[in-house]
């Protein structure tokens, strides 16, 4: 037996780079998957590959920070599945701007994205989780940028960052439920899909004003891929972890644990 096998899960922003591989992860291991994201295409095609590999999975599109959807993918799960035991939020709006180039109304968009979207769905799903007395696990993507101060990208780095404390939060309310919340960070990620390994040489090409040399500055000898993210989050996801709540488990490559003047990759 696989070990989510019987399980539910829902992953929000099923991108073809991290949401998409931890979709078809979880579904390797015996789960039925919803693969929501904004992008029609982007649900389709993170549902398509769990099918074509035999798995069981629909994609739903919408906001994250639109209630309706969000009631939308609890009520569509339930009809197609029956139960819903596993939550991954990973939506998120990729916006690289800094302090004095970030419009307000971006800031907030972002932020609604990140922190709004991650709290409507666990509402939501938390509630249904206590409802049907089931020991879920609800997990929230966060990032090497929630720890650390980068330049540039101010709204990503204050939601991932304010996601710490909601998971801690969240954990508290729902720990008497038997719900476990988890935080998972990844970091700079080597993609396996080509088309974004086209847009991220276009963005290498073109730094910006805070140019990030990630391979140079990396305590290993290379990115971790999507896959590498794949066995933590199904740890999370199993009854493996059935007794950790409010925490986080980090798989860095030792991004975050690197003394700051030493340089791993020297020339």
């Amino acid at each position: 037996m696989t070990r989510l096998e019987g399980k539910v899960a829902i992953v929000t922003g099923a991108s073809a780079n991290i949401g998409g591989s931890l979709a078809v992860g979880l579904a390797a291991e015996g789960a039925k998957v919803v693969c929501t994201d904004m992008a029609a295409e982007v649900a389709a095609a993170a549902a398509q590959r769990i099918k074509d590999a035999g798995g069981e999975a629909f994609a739903v599109t919408g906001d994250v920070t639109d209630p309706d959807h969000v009631d939308d993918v609890v009520a569509q799960t339930l009809d197609r599945f029956g139960s819903i035991d596993v939550l991954v939020n990973n939506a998120v709006w990729f916006n690289q701007k800094g302090l004095f180039t970030m419009p307000l109304e971006e800031y907030r968009r972002q932020l609604d994205i990140i922190l709004g979207g991650a709290f409507l769905f666990t509402r939501a799903v938390g509630q249904v989780m206590i409802d049907r007395a089931v020991e879920g696990s609800i997990i929230n993507v966060l990032s090497t940028a929630a720890w650390q101060g980068q330049p540039g990208n101010i709204g990503y780095s204050t939601g991932k960052s304010g996601l710490i404390n909601f998971t801690r939060s969240a954990a508290m309310e729902l720990a008497e439920h038997g719900i476990r919340v988890n935080g998972f960070t990844p970091t700079a990620t080597q993609p396996e899909d080509p088309e974004i390994l086209r847009h991220m040489a276009a963005a290498t090409a073109a730094p910006g004003q805070y140019p990030m040399d990630f391979t140079a500055q990396f305590p290993m000898k290379r990115l971790p891929t999507p896959s590498d993210y794949v066995p933590t989050v199904v740890f999370l996801a199993s009854d493996d972890s059935r007794m950790i709540t409010g925490s986080n488990i980090t798989v860095d490559g030792g991004a975050t644990a690197k003394y700051w003047p030493w340089r791993p990759q020297q020339d």
